[in-house]
């Protein structure tokens, strides 16, 4: 009868039934049927399989890690043979198959308990260390009483004469040897007394240099970036000047280590390199927060590096574009600001419209961001981590889109020790409408960025850090995309993408291409029907499932198209096409042209003669019904779309949407009329007065336009 090494519950062996599961198991039987299935167990990797990993418990068992047991997919593994894993044994079959799962916890420290287990028992490691001191105990005992009864060499004779020689020369030089020992060995009392020289203080390393010093305890100082608690260790995230890194330190099975250590906290960490699952993670030893002048020295180490870091290599743009050269100067800072976020552990979320044009932008600042997060995180998942796109339905960010990055920042910081983000807003976010929300993220120090263009409100530039809007400095934006400003943004970032995107902005226009972009999409390899055709299969996309940034299908849309059997980009424009051109030749049946003035309109009755949850959306239909219809006529024409509550118009000449929504409201002041967007926006009223607001939006169009 023994005591269990956990609890401490009486138990025959060394563990009670409850806690089995909190001990790791090192296995030193001989057969499968030696196993005791729900224990966990230390293993190595043997080999892998299509459908699994082979994992040697022991020296003569192994068994399969089904690909189905994983926490990931089988090819992501990176496991060598010999690596040491931990696995638990789910079933011993009969015929002495091993069935094993996988182990959220991957080390020794992650356990509560370690044990030895035979054919028939299980006991401590120090069991087994005390058994093998005993052994060695004897066999010094025995050794000794040997060399002490060993006859000495040569005849009697010459044994005495040797003794007597040795005790004359012994005698005669008894005192000064005593004197001599007595000088040089201390006495107990002083003995007792010394104080042990300390161990020389690791010297401190970087996180870029600890991928050669695995097995190796470093010593580094940084900035903690956040803090996680798992079921296991508690994970701090470490940044110092060169880049990030995970630290496991373990008190207890889901206790939090260093209770006191949080985000922010500027430390001096010492712990053992090791790679768990594949990535670089520093086991903790020790943790201290650092204050006063060792703070500020780590502070100013890493602001020194971050600046010189974030600001960007190469500042020239991709082409020759006077609306974009007109905010040259934000260009580069708001790449600044993005690199910095990526050197402080920041996560970025970018905010586009559902649209092509969105998509293809925010794209593009993905394509930039991404590979500079993979070098400076250790993280196999850092690019999902700290990167993410979220679509918007409109070119606004109201209360209702702010409010859900609120929540979900708050929640990655409370529950995960995380960061605030930086929030990137593209195609979208440059009017006034957008303020309410940039205020929200401001009242908890957010940092926001806007990239769009539209005719922006100055109100925006108060509100957020960056406006990269060419109207505000007074640029013609009518042969502007966002895509042509993210992607000049994105080369500032990362210049080492600068190839990758030079067909991006000839991809975003539907119409009148700036020849300096359709020359830098010639050199990227793209000719006009490969432009076309990604441009239709991402607005596809982007309609199916909008909330999602559909990440690797765009990359692959947008970069990788060509790489699949067939082309993935020309199968998709081909749905494109089919589903546009059925809903135009419904559009065309029921619309109705008018002439007044001098200015034909064509009305459409969104409400009535478009599938509401068919592609395409209405916004796009308009563009292409405006796009075909105009060209018939040699007046001034606009293409009005009428919904249940809302009204769409597109212009031969340039319609200010907010004045329009004025006239509109002064001739129907009952109606609830607003403007959605700023001046390239869209009126909303209330459904009851749709005709009345119909009417007045046709004479004020005839007005502007005649």
């Amino acid at each position: 009868m023994g005591n269990c090494i956990i609890c401490g519950t009486p138990v025959d062996g060394e563990i009670c039934e409850s806690h089995e599961e909190d001990a790791v198991f090192e296995f030193r039987g001989t057969a499968p049927s030696h196993l005791t299935p729900g224990r966990y167990y230390r293993g190595s990797v043997d080999g892998y399989a299509d459908f699994g990993v082979f994992i040697d418990v022991g020296d003569h068992v192994t068994g399969l890690l089904h690909r189905s047991e994983l926490d990931r997919r089988l090819e992501s593994l990176e496991w060598e043979p010999g690596d040491e894993v931990f696995v638990q044994v789910l079933d011993v079959r009969d015929n002495g198959n091993v069935d094993l799962g996988w182990s959220i916890r991957q080390s020794d420290r992650e356990f509560r308990g370690k044990l030895i287990e035979t054919a028939d028992e299980e006991f401590r490691p120090a069991d087994l260390e005390d058994d093998a001191d005993a052994d060695a105990d004897s066999a010094d005992d025995d050794g000794e009483a040997d060399t002490s009864s060993e006859p000495s060499q040569g005849t009697p004779d010459e044994g005495a004469a040797t003794a007597n020689a040795t005790e004359a020369v012994a005698s005669a030089s008894g005192s000064v040897a005593t004197e001599t020992a007595a000088a040089s060995t201390p006495s107990t009392d002083d003995a007792a007394d010394a104080t042990p020289e300390p161990e020389p203080a690791l010297k401190r390393t970087t996180i870029e240099a600890i991928n050669n010093q695995v097995g190796s305890v470093v010593r580094l100082e940084g900035e903690i970036t956040g803090v996680r608690q798992t079921s296991g260790p508690t994970v701090f995230e470490l940044r110092d000047e060169t880049g990030t890194v995970e630290c496991a330190a373990f008190e207890e099975a889901g206790v939090r280590a260093y209770p006191d250590v949080d985000v922010d906290d500027v430390v001096a960490l010492e712990g053992e390199v090791e790679r768990h699952h594949g990535d670089l993670q520093v086991e903790t030893e020790t943790l201290d927060v650092l204050e006063a002048d060792e703070r500020a020295a780590v502070v100013d180490r890493l602001e020194t590096a971050i600046e010189r870091e974030a600001s960007p290599d190469d500042r020239s743009l991709l082409a020759d574009h006077g609306a974009i050269a007109a905010v040259e100067s934000q260009i580069v800072e708001a790449a600044t600001a993005i690199r910095r976020a990526v050197m402080e552990a920041r996560p970025i979320v970018v905010r586009h419209c559902a649209t092509a044009d969105g998509y293809v932008a925010g794209a593009a600042i993905e394509r930039a961001v991404l590979p500079l997060i993979r070098e400076k995180h250790t993280r196999d998942d850092a690019e999902y981590h700290y990167f993410e796109r979220r679509p918007l339905d409109d070119r606004v960010y109201d209360m209702d889109a702010a409010t859900n990055d609120v929540t979900s920042m708050l929640e990655a910081r409370d529950r995960h020790g995380e960061q605030l983000p930086l929030v990137i807003l593209v195609d979208a976010g440059s009017t006034e409408e957008s303020v309410h929300g940039y205020d929200l993220l401001s009242m908890y120090d957010a940092e926001a960025i806007v990239i769009d263009d539209s005719r922006a409100d100055e109100a925006v530039t108060d509100a957020v850090s960056v406006a990269v809007a060419p109207s505000l400095e007074g640029a013609n934006v009518d042969d502007l995309t966002s895509t042509a400003l993210a992607a000049n943004v994105a080369a500032h970032v990362n210049d080492d993408v600068r190839e990758d995107l030079g067909h991006l902005p000839a991809v975003s226009y539907w119409e009148d291409t700036p020849e300096a972009y359709l020359e830098l999409a010639t050199d990227a390899g793209y000719d006009e029907t490969a432009l076309s055709e990604r441009r239709e299969a991402v607005s596809l996309e982007a309609y199916y499932q909008s909330y999602k940034d559909k990440r690797e299908l765009v990359a692959d849309l947008l970069f990788n198209g060509e790489a699949r059997e067939g082309d993935l980009a020309a199968h998709v424009s081909e749905q494109f096409r089919a589903k546009l051109e059925t809903e135009l030749e419904t559009a065309r049946d029921n619309s109705t042209i008018r002439g007044q003035d001098g200015v034909t309109l064509t009305v459409l009755d969104t409400a009535a003669f478009t599938h509401r949850y068919n592609f395409p959306t209405t916004v796009l239909l308009l563009d292409e019904l405006h796009r075909q219809e105009r060209d018939r006529s040699d007046a001034p024409f606009a293409t009005l779309g009428v919904g249940e509550d809302e009204l769409h118009v597109r212009a031969t000449d340039a319609v200010d949407v907010r004045e329009l929504g004025d006239a509109i409201a002064e001739q129907v002041p009952d109606a609830g009329v607003h403007v959605v967007g700023g001046a390239d926006g869209h009126v909303a009223f209330l459904p009851g007065a749709r005709g009345a607001v119909r009417d007045a939006a046709i004479d004020a169009l005839v007005e502007t336009l005649a």
